[in-house]
């Protein structure tokens, strides 16, 4: 329906309209974004059922062996014939795997125990402290006020309490510019984009009017065609709610109230306020369709990035697959590798001076 929407030429050799290009681009804009929301809409569940087969058994799988190596390097320790140096390094190893395995799976009384048991201090301990050393250097950098360290025991305690102080800190200096522009008054460009805001509402009032009228129930007295206009006049009332213009054009046309022509007619200025709704319609589908991405991305514990096609979910859970599939062979052929004292200590000596790398690598010069 959008495609019949689209203003053509009134002459071959009569080129469009800037207006009128903008209003085509827009629909053009608008088909491909309802066809994506509605393609994320189709397919998230059918991911839901294919994470729930697939990816969930494996990662149990997975997060076994990594918890069959936490305790599988505790005993290791436990045997005569390491040097010190091996030692201290085994104990690193314990700590990083058993707390990543609490961090991912949340409490485990017997990894924790495992931890503490290698640890300087003990997990709860050591989550605060870090939560707390984020917690400076977060109000370091961003100058946000996060208060006491009072109820922040992790990470997670941590994002909530900066999510909170955002959200004041964004009513605070709304209330700033609210106020502000109260006492000096409203700027000639803050009165224009009001007064267009008004006429481009308007504009959508002005279309529900004529449908209203048209397609008002009351006045049928045929109880097939009653019926008829109450659905499309049901239609007309959610998408005035919406302020849909696209929606309402289509309805114009479907009922034969306008044609291309009549669009292609328009004035300019109709043409301006018309695109300018349909600009904020197509930002609205945008937003919402980058929140949907942002909630199966949380929902499924993946990076919360924006871009993925809704048509292609397989492909990701394919990769995830893989990846996951990696891991779990290069931890089973790790958990063989302990039984090798030769090989595992080359393994110790190259984890040393991979963690002395990375130490050197992180002082600041």
């Amino acid at each position: 329906m959008t495609a019949a929407l689209k203003i053509a030429p009134a002459a071959a050799n009569v080129p469009l309209t800037p207006a009128q290009k903008r209003f085509n681009t827009l629909l053009r804009q608008i088909g491909q974004a309802r066809q994506t929301l509605a393609a994320w809409h189709e397919n998230i569940g059918g991911y839901r059922l294919a994470h729930a087969g697939v990816l969930l058994p494996l990662e149990a799988e997975l997060l076994a062996a990594h918890r069959q190596w936490a305790f599988a390097l505790d005993q290791l320790l436990g045997q005569p014939g390491w040097t010190k140096t091996e030692r201290a390094t085994l104990r690193e190893l314990i700590c990083q795997a058993a707390g990543e395995l609490l961090e991912a799976r949340g409490e485990d009384a017997a990894l924790k125990a495992l931890f503490d048991r290698h640890a300087d201090v003990d997990f709860d301990t050591e989550r605060r402290e870090s939560a707390l050393l984020m917690k400076d250097v977060t109000e370091a950098i961003t100058g946000l006020d996060l208060g006491d360290d009072t109820g922040i025991e992790s990470e997670t305690d941590l994002f909530a309490r900066m999510e909170q102080e955002f959200q004041q800190r964004v009513a605070q200096e709304e209330a700033v510019r609210s106020a502000r522009t109260a006492r000096r008054g409203k700027s000639a460009a803050q009165q224009r984009r009001e007064a267009e805001a008004q006429q481009a509402t308007q504009s959508v009032r002005e279309i529900f009017r004529k449908l209203a009228s048209a397609l008002h129930p009351d006045r049928e007295t045929d109880p097939g065609e009653r019926a008829a206009k109450t659905a499309l006049m049901q239609r007309v009332n959610q998408a005035y709610a919406a302020n849909d213009l696209l929606a309402l054009l289509e309805l114009q046309l479907q009922i034969e109230q306008i044609d291309v022509g009549h669009l292609a007619s328009a004035s300019a200025e109709r043409l301006k306020h018309y695109n300018k709704v349909l600009a904020e319609q197509l930002a609205e589908i945008q937003t919402e369709i980058a929140e949907t991405e942002l909630n199966w991305r949380a929902e499924f514990g993946l990076e919360p990035l924006c871009g993925t096609d809704p048509r292609k979910l397989g492909q990701v859970l394919e990769q995830t697959s893989r990846q996951w599939r990696a891991e779990l062979a290069q931890t089973q052929r790790d958990l063989r590798m302990l039984t090798d004292v030769a090989a595992t200590r080359r393994w110790l000596k190259r984890e040393r001076q991979m963690r002395r790398e990375s130490a050197f690598d992180a002082f600041p010069f």
